[in-house]
């Protein structure tokens, strides 16, 4: 397997950490990766792993604000730097895999990104995998919270606190929690500027659903205790476009690809990314 680092230019020309992994032989296809808040794309290696070798080259980058790419940790100014750098992401790899059928697979904070971005322009993207949208998110956006991030984001939008996520609920398995715990990149701080741009992009996107256009594979945990597999399920109940498809994992937490039954959520990926090449 073949393992790349470099940098791309994000929408205001900032440096963003990108990585790439491939087998030896000719790409059949290529997948890129958003990842979630707080965490970063090192943390992917069981779609690596399952992926590679059936063909796929694998992108990811880090967020502003996140793993090694630079900016303050959990902060943005709006959500369309986040989208502008998906685009420039994409355009990256469009020009290093010419020809090749390009897939999204968006995690959590980064699912939301692949909605908003595949909402606004879906060009060159072959299907997109969500998982684990944050479209009902649980316990973080208590009203407190948000009065009080809405006040602040207008005259103090820096302003920073940790988002208070709970590690235990991103995976049965103990052993990632500990990794997740242990990993210097990982971290759980967020701005106020970062939390009205979150609530007002899941309201936008709610309401946009049925302007889906690209084949859709929807992933939730049954158990995930961080963003409620209720938030996928109303999503998906409104996107008319009819190629698309949902699995709920009974039992599994946030991060199902990393969770106890990871093998089946692969191989669930894998069998509909063939199905649409």
């Amino acid at each position: 397997m073949k393992h790349a680092e470099g940098t791309f230019h994000g929408s205001d020309s900032i440096d963003l950490y990108c990585q790439s992994w491939r087998g030896e032989g000719r790409s059949r296809a290529a997948l890129a990766i958003i990842h979630g808040f707080g965490e970063h794309s090192g943390r992917y290696t069981n779609v690596v792993s399952h992926l590679v070798p059936r063909g796929y080259a694998i992108y990811g980058f880090d967020l502003r604000g996140h793993g090694r790419s630079p900016g303050q940790r959990g902060h943005i100014d709006s959500w369309e730097e986040y989208r502008g750098d998906v685009k420039n992401f994409l355009h990256m790899i469009f020009m290093q895999e010419p020809k090749q059928l390009v897939f999204m697979l968006g995690h959590s904070m980064g699912a939301l990104i692949a909605l908003d971005y595949l909402l606004h322009d879906p060009a060159g993207l072959r299907g997109a995998i969500i998982s684990g949208v944050p479209l009902e998110p649980v316990g973080v956006a208590k009203p407190f919270l948000v009065l009080l991030a809405r006040v602040l984001s207008r005259v103090w939008p820096h302003f920073s606190m940790p988002l208070g996520l709970d590690p235990k609920g991103i995976s049965r398995d103990t052993e990632v929690v500990k990794a997740y715990q242990a990993d210097p990149l990982v971290h759980g701080k967020t701005t106020v500027r970062w939390g009205t741009e979150i609530l007002k992009t899941i309201e936008w996107v709610k309401t946009h659903a049925a302007e889906v256009s690209i084949p859709l594979l929807m992933i939730h945990g049954g158990s995930d205790p961080l963003n409620s597999p209720d938030g996928t399920r109303n999503f998906f109940e409104k996107v008319t476009f009819p190629d698309k498809k949902m699995k709920i994992y009974p039992g599994s937490y946030h991060e199902a690809h990393n969770d106890l039954d990871y093998g089946q959520v692969m191989n669930d990926m894998a069998q509909w990314l063939e199905r649409h090449r």
